[in-house]
């Protein structure tokens, strides 16, 4: 942190926010005091509803017109030589404090960047916005300039590209680059990581601090992963149902917490080995129900079994083709979940997707329930299907908002003959959310009347509605706050425990996937580096690109972070050096 000089940034003092709706004011934001000083990262943590984010706004103005303001919120400009409060200035006031004083690094960059226009357009029309007077020229060099900055590969190219030709990563460094232009005293990072992989969300990570430390630039950070939080901030404010719990140097709030909430929190991050004797008790239990049906006569067949499976996605335009799959072999057993991890384009997710029917493989053999699925028609196939859940990454997306939770569940049982008539369908149901601990009454509200972590727990409903053999889940926590998704977790095991589904677990969080898989497969670059239980890969990796996932992988404690990033570096040099290692 640098201490060059202590002079507050921003300063709340005493905010109470309150929406105006149609059943009256609901409070937000209750008396919120806080400082940021120069130079400092300040964490604001809580679940959902907490009111950290709606805090975060109140520092540019980007509240909406039903809000209701009290207090102050005191911004000083980035030379440090006047303050502003910000509930006082109109709209033309606030045009000139935000990019110029602070700015905001959004969540989810896909939908921060406009997909119509270059990047560089995008970010010369912030320099504009504060300066008419300047050239087009001037504009492109500045953007380039900052690009650069940020870590854009080839800035005087990619200057001119378009959104949907970054990464991930490196689209929230283009955001990044935006909130930086105009060289504001303090950047608001509401969620920057959140959709990212560990080793990509390193690197973001890595870019804030060089911004804090070379530059002196004040962040506020809004996050619920802890391990970021570890990472990244100075002091950390806590929030719970509008109003600061607790505040303390990051330090001693891991070491020490006083609230409970905040203890409960820090209890919810999963930890590797935390899953551990339950996993081990699972393979038992599923190894002694094998036993007692091979003495019966019964011969368990794998649930999945790939050979050699290959998936490539045809070139076009003269281009050369894609091969998002190589040569991957892998097999999950009856009763068995297997956790799938790696980075983005490592053929994750292409690989579940083969499995439900919904991507064609090109090479070698996989046999779903027995099914080969290289070459396989869509009619002898379809019968399966009933024995095959999926649960998505993102339940807002996945239910359709015109259907109640209730029609929604049902669908596969409607679709597959299960459910007799309206009243059988809803029957099972009730069951099905009182088993994800839903009351049953949440069937008639529609999805958006749910929380996130709610909708998550119908989703699962839904995936088991037919009892399938087999469930698919993609990336479905990763969206969740850390207490939400500690229950999510718990549930999605208890009812693994209950139903005796296989499942396949595809994940970023390495930790996740510990909690909740029996055995697990690293995938880079479409290839399968390595597999095993969660002992072997997790404590005990041989491959150079699993040691350097581990590594990336923030953990909620200051201490062992900062020995972990220097890990991290190591390894990346010797990566570097060595890239065919």
């Amino acid at each position: 942190m640098s201490t060059d000089v202590v002079t507050p940034v921003v300063q709340i003092d005493d905010l109470s926010i309150s929406f105006a709706t149609d059943a009256g004011a609901v409070k937000a934001v209750a008396g919120v005091t806080l400082t940021v000083n120069r130079g400092e990262v300040l964490a604001i943590v809580g679940e959902s509803g907490s009111g950290k984010t709606v805090t975060a706004k109140s520092i540019l103005g980007l509240l909406p017109e039903t809000a209701t303001l009290g207090g102050a919120v005191l911004l000083s400009n980035r030379a440090g030589t006047a303050t502003r409060d910000i509930v006082t200035l109109d709209k033309k006031q606030l045009r000139a404090v935000r990019g110029a004083d602070v700015s905001m690094v959004f969540q989810e960059p896909s939908t921060a960047l406009n997909p119509v226009y270059t990047v560089g357009w995008q970010i010369a029309e912030g320099l504009r916005a504060h300066n008419a007077k300047l050239t087009r020229s001037e504009a492109k060099r500045q953007a380039i300039d900052i690009l650069r900055k940020v870590g854009i590969p080839d800035p005087e190219v990619r200057v001119d590209y378009y959104p949907h030709q970054f990464s991930g990563g490196q689209k929230q460094r283009v955001v990044i680059a935006s909130a930086l232009v105009l060289n504001p005293g303090l950047i608001v990072a509401d969620e920057p990581t959140t959709a990212l992989d560990v080793t990509v969300q390193a690197e973001i990570l890595d870019l804030l601090r060089r911004l804090r430390d070379e530059f002196g630039t004040a962040i506020v950070l809004i996050t619920h992963n802890m391990g970021v939080v570890a990472d990244l901030a100075d002091r950390v404010a806590v929030m719970y149902q509008g109003v600061v719990v607790e505040e303390a140097d990051a330090a001693t709030l891991f070491s020490a917490p006083q609230n409970d909430y905040t203890k409960k929190l820090l209890d919810a991050v999963p930890r590797i080995g935390q899953g551990r004797v339950r996993t081990v008790e699972r393979a038992a239990e599923r190894e002694r129900m094998r036993v007692s049906r091979a003495s019966e006569g019964h011969v368990d067949a794998p649930v999945v079994e790939a050979t050699d499976l290959v998936i490539e996605y045809p070139g076009r335009l003269g281009r050369k083709g894609f091969r998002a799959v190589d040569e991957v072999s892998f097999r999950i057993a009856q009763g068995e979940v297997l956790g799938l991890v790696g980075e983005s384009g490592s053929g994750k997710t292409t690989i579940g997707r083969a499995i439900g029917g919904l991507t064609r493989i090109t090479g070698g053999s996989l046999k779903v329930l027995d099914f080969e699925m290289n070459g396989f028609s869509e009619r002898r196939f379809k019968p399966l299907r009933a024995d095959i859940g999926f649960v998505f990454q993102d339940p807002a997306a996945s239910f359709n908002p015109l259907l109640t939770i209730a029609d929604a569940v049902a669908e596969p049982l409607v679709i597959h003959g299960r459910a007799k008539n309206p009243e059988a369908a809803r029957k099972r149901v009730d069951e099905l959310l009182e088993a994800v601990q839903l009351p049953k009454s949440y069937g008639d509200r529609f999805p958006h009347e749910l929380s996130g972590g709610q909708r998550q727990r119908a989703s699962l409903a839904r995936g088991l509605a037919l009892e399938p053999k087999l469930l698919i889940a993609d990336e479905p926590t990763s969206a969740l706050d850390v207490s939400v998704q500690a229950r999510v977790l718990e549930l999605f095991a208890e009812l693994q425990l209950e139903f005796g589904f296989a499942a396949l677990f595809i994940s970023h969080d390495l930790a996740v996937v510990d909690l909740l898989a029996d055995r697990i497969a690293v995938l880079y670059h479409g290839a399968l580096v390595e597999e095993g239980t969660g002992e072997e890969v997790l404590e005990h990796p041989q491959n150079p690109y699993t040691r350097r996932l581990l590594a990336s992988l923030p953990v909620p404690d200051p201490a062992e972070q900062a020995a972990r990033r220097g890990l991290l570096a190591s390894l990346q040099e010797n990566s570097r050096a060595n890239p065919a290692g």
